[in-house]
Formats: C-alpha cells, structure tokens, sequence
C-alpha cells in the first residue's frame, strides 16, 4: 500500500497505479492497492485499498476504500474502512463514514459524518475457525 500521507507534494511512485489527469471514465472501480486518479470519474467505487484523488480530480460516486485521501473534489457519499483524510483545499459534498477523519484547515466538506469502530482486519492470525 502507498505511504499513509503523501503530503501536498504527492509522490506518485508511491502509488501503485496512477489515472492521468486526461482520463475521463465511468463505471465501477475495484481495487485492493493505491489507486491515485487525476482527472475525472463518475460511478461507483468499491476498494479495500488507498483511493487519492488529485488535488484537480473531480469525482462523482460513492465512494468505499480502505484508507480515502482527497486532495481533489468529491461528489458523493465516502466511507473509509480505516481512514478518511480531507487534504490541502480538498471539497467533499456528501456523507463520510470512517472510524478516523482528518480535515486540514481550508477544506469544504458539506454533509454528515457518522464516526464508526474499527473493524477488525481479516489476516489469518485474525480469523477464527468455526469446527462443526
């Protein structure tokens, strides 16, 4: 996974894919690492792993990561499984779900943030065996 916070200079070789600021996509995303987008998405995202988006990404979707960084703009409900962190000027209009939030001053977030527990991780070590 990419480095937790990348700070206002972003280091994309810390980021295991990149989508450039070109890129203008719709659909469903999935992924389990950090998945940096730069340019523009509309849908729906569902991931395990580190979602940052650009500081000139514009998304609209809900979005479900592991850990979400926003530099960018986001439209639509977030929820973060361990982290949701509102970076350098970033703009979120809708609802955040997480367990930990960071909101940097000079951000906008308009919407409901609902802190939660964090879950468990599911490693092995983790899992309990259910014997019938």
């Amino acid at each position: 996974m990419a480095k937790d916070n990348l700070g206002p200079n972003i280091d994309e070789s810390m980021v295991d894919t990149v989508l450039a600021d070109d890129i203008d996509f719709q659909g469903t995303m999935r992924f389990n690492k950090s998945l940096m987008i730069k340019g523009r998405f509309e849908g729906k995202i569902e991931a395990t792993g580190h979602l940052i988006v650009g500081p000139k990404a514009v998304i609209n979707a809900d979005v479900k990561a592991g850990v979400v960084t926003n530099y960018g703009q986001i439209n639509g409900n977030v929820e973060g499984l361990e982290r949701v962190e509102l970076l350098h000027n970033a703009k979120l209009t809708g609802d955040i779900k997480t367990p930990d939030l960071i909101i940097e001053t000079g951000c906008s977030f308009n919407g409901n943030c609902t802190m939660v527990p964090k879950q468990p991780s599911q490693t092995p070590q983790n899992q309990q065996t259910v014997k019938k």
